[in-house]
């Protein structure tokens, strides 16, 4: 991870095929295209390879979160459940239509723990969404179980686990609606993409109308097309679907080189005792996109990420001090600094964040670091990084 790691002659002729007709557009100019629908192509391949009845291509997976909510209903102060580690997109999509984000704690997985979700749930509650961090997922019998138990929806949000499976279904393809990102750090890249993935034809047509101004698409005239309701403009390019149609059938390749060197590393930290790893849940197998493991404290935590730093071993993160992807530091969510007036629902729907803690969380995040696998290392280079990483952990616990 990430796919961009390495482009290729693949990725160039796709790319190459959509200038050459000249049509950047995922709709309409049939006669100059040469039979080139690289959006379409990506949605029948993403429907192959992730299992699934409908994929429905969008411009990032911050919009695939907000179309999925949108196709299912919710909006105006429906309250959606979400985990506290995450990225911003998870609770601005959710904002975004007027919904109301209730953040709960997370477990040992790295995602929602479902005790802390059924503690959660109100009459105002209308869906779940677990967040596959890291690679990995979410215990989602659990959470299909209390949605089933409550009437609630389940969303996956599995922008950072494409090609991870649970159960021997992908990630993705399990909920009643599912949202990729393939952005430009994504095992799979578009450079800025998403997708809504579902088996449920409702949502589907829903999805499909809702990203392109409620458009129709039935016939081959856009001009004509009917408008059964309001939508917004969430379409990705022919450009960006070409490149993410020569990633996806790469996608198994991807996986294996970043199992290769996540094994590697895991072997060597494993010799550590007080070295732990993410739980998995049972029947799960991760993407390897990222090796997440624990520390026995937050010190120690921040004395080994700071060491990584130091030592030349990138990509790894320590997300408790970071900005983007926990809930400690989210100021601008807890101070509801927007530069529109946000709906009293809202307003009073995001009040518990002023005072709510999260000390289950941050016992987790606090010990953990979560460290990307690149596809472009060599064995040998991977070799010399887990031996650097043994060294500023051996340090950092004594």
């Amino acid at each position: 991870m990430p796919g961009f790691e390495l482009f290729g002659d693949a990725e160039r002729k796709e790319i190459n095929d959509v200038l050459e007709s000249g049509v950047l557009m995922r709709y309409g100019f049939d006669a100059m295209r040469n039979g080139h629908w690289k959006a379409k192509e990506l949605e029948l391949e993403l429907e192959s390879q992730l299992q699934v009845k409908h994929a429905q291509l969008v411009s990032s997976g911050t919009a695939a979160v907000t179309i999925a909510l949108a196709s299912a209903g919710i909006g105006a102060g429906d309250e959606v459940i979400m985990p506290t580690f995450t990225f911003v997109a998870s609770f601005e999509a959710i904002m975004m239509l007027g919904a109301i984000p209730v953040l709960v704690d997370i477990d040992d997985t790295l995602t929602l723990d479902p005790e802390a979700v059924k503690n959660a749930i109100t009459h105002k509650t209308k869906a779940i969404m677990p967040v596959h961090m890291c690679g990995s997922m979410a215990k989602l019998d659990d959470l299909q179980a209390i949605c089933k138990a409550h009437n609630l929806i389940l969303i996956e949000d599995s922008s950072q686990a494409t090609g991870a499976t649970y159960h021997g279904k992908p990630l993705g393809s399990i909920g009643d609606l599912g949202c990729l990102s393939l952005d430009y750090v994504k095992i799979i890249t578009c450079g800025e993409g998403g997708a809504v993935l579902t088996n449920n034809e409702e949502y589907y047509k829903n999805a499909d109308h809702y990203s392109d101004h409620g458009h129709d698409h039935i016939g081959n005239d856009r001009g004509v097309e009917m408008h059964p309701f309001l939508g917004y403009n969430f379409r990705i390019s022919e450009l960006h679907a070409a490149v993410g149609l020569a990633q996806l059938r790469r996608l198994d390749e991807f996986v294996a080189i970043q199992k290769r060197n996540y094994t590697i590393i895991r072997e060597a930290l494993s010799v550590i005792p007080e070295v732990t790893f993410r739980t998995v849940p049972e029947g799960g197998e991760e993407s390897y996109s990222f090796l997440s493991f624990f520390l026995p404290d937050l010190e120690t935590a921040r004395k080994v990420s700071e060491a990584f730093k130091q030592n030349g071993v990138d990509a790894c993160f320590h997300y408790y001090d970071n900005n983007w992807h926990y809930v400690r530091k989210w100021e601008h969510l807890k101070d509801l600094k927007t530069l529109y007036p946000l709906s009293q629902e809202v307003n009073d729907g995001l009040k518990y964040l002023q005072t709510k803690e999260f000390p289950q969380s941050n016992h987790y995040i606090g010990r953990n670091i979560s460290c990307l696998i690149k596809l472009s290392w060599t064995e040998d280079e991977v070799k010399e990084r887990a031996n650097k990483m043994v060294k500023c952990i051996k340090e950092g616990l004594s």
